[in-house]
């Protein structure tokens, strides 16, 4: 990758443990010392990377995923025990461009720490491929949700919209717009917890700054996109979630036609009608976001305070946790910690990985401390963000449902169908899912 990553390699280190192959040796080995083990001599695991169903911490199994330069595999840490998104890119088909859009994806979302957004765990990098780890939503996409149970009660609309809202929220305020907000980009953890993913097209931007690259898909582009030199990314962002929210109380798209041509006329009209089931207020609120004036468009924070959303909760960011776990080893830190932080310390440490484990891999890395290129700081970061997550009422709260199951032995891809009513909801759908997926694109304009 011209040098842009500096990632842990595929197997993690042993130079640092002092191990054997012998079985009664094995019995008093921490788990992390038998992984060690199990990668230097069980031929097993070999042949399991060898056949592209281990990296590193993770074992892989079916595909949930795939798109034009990547595949997305569900896995599971060997160490946590924790379900997982592994998004794989080959590196001999991605080019340069697609490269500066990967490394954008991976900076946005080290920076971003919001229970409604998709955690980043860990990056590995091999010769051949780059996998980026991530928390895995297992519920399916809001896109297919609407195709298979039809168009949300304003109530439970409501509920999900909140949680968007605040997603988006929170990257604006980190100065990061997400240039591709569409319900195949929103999933569901739990019946009612949603996480808001694919930061591929995201970027910063300061406020008011004009972009001049056009992302994401052209249902959901915002009028600017087609008719302007420039735009400013976060009247975008908005102008998706008012796609976003009409689709989810109609079933229907509010701009449609039968090509992409004839959809970007149609935007830039901007002539749509709400079906007369939908509130007043909810009306409104869609208008105030479809506004085609960019600084007529609502804010978040009108969103926010808006009559439709009233007595609807915002789930509030996560605290800021170092991502680095070489700076909790500090003695100066340690009375610094947080007990969540000292929490997950202690997790790691009961895993076998100890403090000598952390100075050694410090000790080895180029820029002296563990990132999201190591596999010990991925550990770290699971456990991490599995205890923020028990810590907060999303987790706990019966209002956000119960969680998802994933069947481990299935190996049948997700696919974005279901179940359709009419002849007009049909074609939407085939037009909505050609534009969608076939045109996703990220150009200079």
């Amino acid at each position: 990758m011209n040098g842009e990553y500096s990632s842990s390699t595929s197997n993690p280190s042993t130079s640092d443990v002092s191990i054997s192959g012998d079985k009664d040796e094995k019995k008093n080995l921490s788990p992390y010392e038998k992984i060690l083990l199990d990668v230097k001599y069980d031929a097993r695991f070999k042949a399991e990377e060898t056949n592209g169903r281990r990296i590193g911490f993770y074992r892989i199994f079916k595909d949930i995923g795939l798109g034009s330069f990547s595949r997305v595999k569900l896995g599971r840490h060997l160490l946590a025990h924790e379900k997982v998104a592994i998004k794989i890119l080959d590196k001999t088909k991605i080019d340069e461009k697609t490269q500066r859009l990967l490394l954008r994806e991976i900076t946005s979302m080290e920076r971003l720490y919001h229970p409604n957004i998709i955690r980043l765990y860990e990056v590995i990098e091999t010769p051949k491929d780059i996998y980026i780890v991530t928390e895995y939503a297992s519920g399916g996409d809001l896109y297919t949700r609407i195709n298979h149970t039809g168009k949300f009660p304003e109530d439970e609309a409501k509920h999900i919209f909140a949680q968007i809202t605040a997603a988006i929220d929170h990257m604006h305020s980190k100065g990061i717009v997400h240039r591709d907000i569409k319900t195949e980009n929103v999933f569901f953890a739990k019946e009612r917890l949603i996480k808001l993913g694919d930061l591929g097209f995201s970027t910063f931007t300061e406020k008011n700054q004009t972009l001049t690259t056009f992302c994401g898909s052209p249902p959901y582009a915002a009028p600017e996109l087609y008719r302007d030199e420039n735009y400013i990314g976060i009247y975008v962002d908005i102008w998706a979630m008012g796609i976003t929210l009409f689709f989810m109380v109609t079933g229907l798209m509010p701009f449609r036609a039968e090509n992409i041509g004839k959809l970007k006329q149609s935007i830039i009209d901007g002539h749509y009608s709400i079906p007369g089931h939908v509130s007043n207020q909810c009306q409104e609120l869609i208008h105030g976001l479809l506004n085609h004036e960019i600084m007529e468009r609502w804010s978040i924070n009108r969103v926010r305070s808006c009559a439709w959303l009233t007595h609807q909760s915002f789930p509030k960011e996560f605290e800021p946790f170092s991502m680095d776990l070489n700076e909790h080893c500090a003695s100066s830190n340690k009375n610094k910690r947080s007990p969540i932080e000292n929490e997950a310390y202690l997790r790691l440490k009961q895993l076998g990985i100890t403090s000598e484990h952390l100075q050694a891999m410090s000790e080895n890395s180029d820029e002296n401390h563990l990132s999201n290129r190591d596999n010990i700081n991925g550990t770290y970061r699971i456990l991490l963000h599995r205890l923020q997550k028990q810590s907060t009422a999303l987790e706990r709260d019966p209002l956000y449902g119960k969680q998802s199951h994933e069947d481990f032995s299935s190996s049948g891809t997700q696919k974005i169908s279901g179940s359709i009513d009419t002849g007009e909801q049909k074609h939407i759908q085939n037009l909505h899912q050609n534009q969608t997926q076939k045109a996703r694109v990220c150009i200079i304009l």
